[in-house]
């Protein structure tokens, strides 16, 4: 028993020891490895002990060969912009941080410098979407318009800057969130296009708006983009479209009626003196 202790304590050291080497010969490896991405603005980033080493990115998608990536080729920095470099939205791609040697150091078979792979990531399915930007338009006392402003990504196509429902396409819904100001009952309603109309408001009372993009076809855990700033309609304005109508049938009407009075009373005055000077001739 003492001999297997004996032997167990040896492995860890042995192993501890190699780990020591590996760091000591080739530098430290990249740790806390993670993709951020919003918009499909994709950045690959991780943490180091200081140091002078640098450090290069490869990448692959979906298993297969790996590429070298120009702009993250013996950088200090800890993280890589690969956004130009994961075009392919719907893929899954993997990539790995490889330490590199200082200079002076020999010739080093590049399987032992030390390297740390990413997780999985597929920006088609995993890139944040930030929140949208919209206006509410009132169409009468209970009906309003919600125009939504689909949110610029960092992909350019054909020399211009997609949106990204020239990414998603079809897969892109909204989801609109509103409620009665002053409650706590919400609705909610999911349009397929940038423009939705929701109806049977309560006449005369404000309403508060939000919205958030909303891809159906993802993992949950991403499948909602965030939620944008409330709008809330006045209760005044809603009411003032059928006022305004109201206002401007009744002001006709008193223009109307003044008119004819007046048109009435300059007959009058016209008849009277020829009423007048028949009297006086007989």
């Amino acid at each position: 028993m003492a001999s297997l202790k004996i032997v167990l304590y040896l492995g860890v050291c042995l192993s501890m020891r190699n780990t020591a080497m590996t760091e000591n010969d080739f530098g430290p490896k990249a740790e806390n490895v993670r993709w951020v991405s919003l918009d499909f603005k994709t950045i690959l980033t991780w943490t180091t002990k200081p140091s002078n080493y640098t450090y290069t990115v490869t990448y692959s998608w979906d298993d297969s060969d790996w590429f070298e990536c120009p702009d993250c080729t013996e950088v200090s920095a800890s993280e890589c912009d690969l956004t130009s470099y994961v075009k392919d939205f719907d893929r899954t791609f993997t990539a790995d941080i490889k330490t590199e040697p200082l200079e002076g150091n020999g010739d080093f078979d590049p399987d032992e410098l030390p390297h740390t792979y990413s997780p999985h990531f597929n920006p088609y399915k995993d890139s944040n979407i930030s929140a949208v930007k919209f206006t509410v338009e009132a169409v009468d006392e209970s009906r309003v318009i919600v125009n939504i402003t689909d949110t610029l990504t960092s992909i350019y196509g054909r020399e211009k800057q997609l949106s990204i429902r020239e990414v998603l396409k079809n897969n892109l819904k909204y989801k609109i969130s509103y409620y009665k100001s002053g409650s706590t009952g919400k609705r909610d309603v999911i349009t397929d296009s940038s423009m939705a109309e929701v109806s049977d408001l309560d006449a005369g009372l404000a309403y508060c708006f939000m919205v958030a993009a909303y891809i159906p076809s993802r993992p949950k855990a991403t499948q909602y983009g965030a939620w944008s700033k409330e709008n809330c309609t006045d209760a005044g304005k809603e009411v003032n479209i059928g006022a305004l109508v109201g206002a401007a049938f009744s002001l006709a009407t008193v223009i109307i009626i003044v008119v004819t009075v007046v048109v009435l009373c300059c007959q009058k005055q016209n008849r009277n003196p020829l009423t007048t000077q028949s009297s006086q001739v007989m």
